[in-house]
Order: C-alpha cells, then sequence, then structure tokens
C-alpha cells in the first residue's frame, strides 16, 4: 500500500504538506488560508472534509494561518504540544480541537506513527517530525537554527525529507533587512542557510534517503538554482546519485510522491562513493549508537 505525499507549498508565507496512507489522511502545518489550502488540495482530488488530523510544528503564522478556517470551523483534531496549542489559539483568536503531545513522545493516527523531537528554532515549543508507516517514512525539518545531534539522528530513517535552505549568506547580508533581523535568521534559532543545509545532509544521508525536498527559501534572500547547485554539490561529493532533488515553491502544490515498501528497498545502481558512504555509516553506528 503507498504513501502519497504532496507539498502544498513551502516559503516565509505559507507551508504545508498532505500524506496519505491508506484511509488516513493527514496535513503537517496548515500555513495556508483555509480557502488557499481546500483548493490546493482540490488540485489532486482531495477535501479537507477528509482529513484525519493536522500536526503543527509550531504557532508561526506561515505553519498556522489555515487553523481557524481548517479546524476551527471543520472540527479537525490539531496534534501539538501544549505551548504551540496555546500559541496558536491566542493568535488564531479562536478554539482549535488540541490533541496534546509533549515534546518527544511518539503517537498513532490512523495507520501511521508519527515521531516528535524538538528542534532549535525561535518559537515556544518547535518540534519536527518524523511520520513513519511501513511504506515509507518522512521528516519535516522546516525551520532549523541549526541542526543538533538528536536532530540528525531522528531523521536518519527517512526515506523522504522536507530540509530547509532558507537563505544564501550573502543574499540575507546584502539584504535591505534590518541588522537584527538579519542576525534572527542566521542564528542558532533561525533559519538554515544553503550552506547549512548542505552540511546538514552530509550528516544525515543514508542509503535510507531517496527524496529531497529543499523548503522555506526566502524570497528576498534566496534563489531556486543557488540552492539546489549547493546541495547538489554536496551529493556528488557524497556520490549520493540515489537522491532525488526538488526545490518546492511557495505558489503551487510539488508533483505527489509515491512511496513504496518495494520501491524503498530496491536500490538503484549508485557509484563506488555510495560505498564509502555506508562504511561511514557503520563506523558512526559502532561508536554512537542511533537513538530511534
Amino acid at each position: 500500500m503507498p504513501v502519497h505525499i504532496t507539498i502544498l507549498g513551502s516559503g516565509s508565507s505559507g507551508n504545508s504538506t498532505y500524506i496519505e496512507y491508506g484511509e488516513t489522511r493527514i496535513l503537517v502545518d496548515a500555513g495556508f488560508s483555509a480557502k488557499q489550502t481546500r483548493e490546493r488540495l482540490a488540485s489532486i482530488g482531495r477535501t479537507p472534509e477528509k482529513l484525519n488530523s493536522i500536526l503543527v510544528t509550531h504557532e508561526h503564522s506561515d505553519h498556522v494561518n489555515g487553523l481557524g478556517g481548517l479546524a476551527g470551523k471543520l472540527g479537525i483534531p490539531v496534534y501539538c504540544n501544549r505551548l504551540t496549542h496555546e500559541a496558536a489559539e491566542n493568535q488564531q483568536k479562536c478554539r482549535i480541537p488540541g490533541k496534546i503531545f509533549a515534546t518527544g513522545d511518539s503517537f498513532e493516527i490512523g495507520d501511521f506513527c508519527i515521531e516528535s523531537f524538538s528542534i532549535p528554532h525561535d518559537a515556544s515549543d518547535p518540534v519536527g517530525f518524523l511520520v513513519r508507516s511501513p511504506d515509507g517514512n518522512a521528516a519535516f525539518l522546516t525551520d532549523l537554527g541549526h541542526a543538533t545531534k538528536m536532530v540528525l539522528e531522528r531523521v536518519k530513517p527517512a526515506n523522504a525529507i522536507l530540509l530547509e535552505t532558507n537563505h544564501d549568506l550573502k543574499l540575507l547580508q546584502d539584504s535591505s533587512r534590518p541588522w537584527s533581523l538579519k542576525q534572527r535568521i542566521a542564528g542558532r534559532h533561525g533559519h538554515l542557510s544553503n550552506t547549512q543545509a548542505a552540511e546538514t545532509l552530509d550528516e544525515i544521508m543514508s542509503v535510507n534517503l531517496k527524496h529531497l525536498y529543499l523548503s522555506h527559501l526566502s524570497r528576498e534572500c534566496n534563489r531556486p538554482d543557488i540552492a539546489e547547485a549547493v546541495i547538489r554539490s554536496k551529493l556528488a561529493e557524497l556520490g549520493a546519485n540515489h537522491v532525488k532533488v526538488e526545490v518546492t515553491n511557495q505558489f503551487k502544490p510539488c508533483a505527489t510522491l509515491t512511496l513504496t515498501f518495494q520501491q524503498e528497498q530496491n536500490l538503484p545502481p549508485t557509484k563506488p562513493k555510495v560505498n564509502h558512504l555506508i562504511l561511514k555509516e557503520k563506523a558512526k553506528a559502532s561508536s554512537q549508537p542511533l537513538l530511534f
């Protein structure tokens, strides 16, 4: 039974991803208006009324803009931690039906097992998610000041990762933004640059990873061609030619990705460098157990 993943959009003005497995249908974040979300779901033949739940990473507006019009009006349960729930209700000025978990908890939604983990970002209690199923796993790292050891460990099983490539450092420095905002964006609780994302990729790369989505690109301080070039250079350095790269778009959904167990187990031919990658993984595992 395949997993279907559609990134409805990602950027500074909105982030949301639709995931379906069997009869289970969830959103990860709801950063677009209810109307926009409905239109984007309709483009893939889906409706908000069929959603089982919405997962929320943190309360910033580009991740919760649609919560009031979706969860509030349709009664869709929202899974988030307590501080995020309180902040989201204050921002949306309405009651949001919350399913509260403690950061670090794992829980089930239909056929999915959801693993939450803390991430460094300037929000109340931000989290990343690993969404597991028997036919494929997806990880969400859309707002990340820096990649902690725990973050690196928790996303290792992912077959698909939504990884932030927010800004090019030179474009950020040369932008007209206030110096305080530049410092916040580039700080350890801000957003990943293209170069930082590549360094993170170096640490999380594995034979499990097949699909990489570059997300949350700044319209003013980044360009898709720059972000993609940096990431592809790192993949070439690693010899990881089994990874497909796509840059997400703020204005329209990406093509739907389908994961299946058979697909994720049968690797395409790879260059000899990937063998060094596997050896690197084994060496790390022998000295540092992974905490899955």
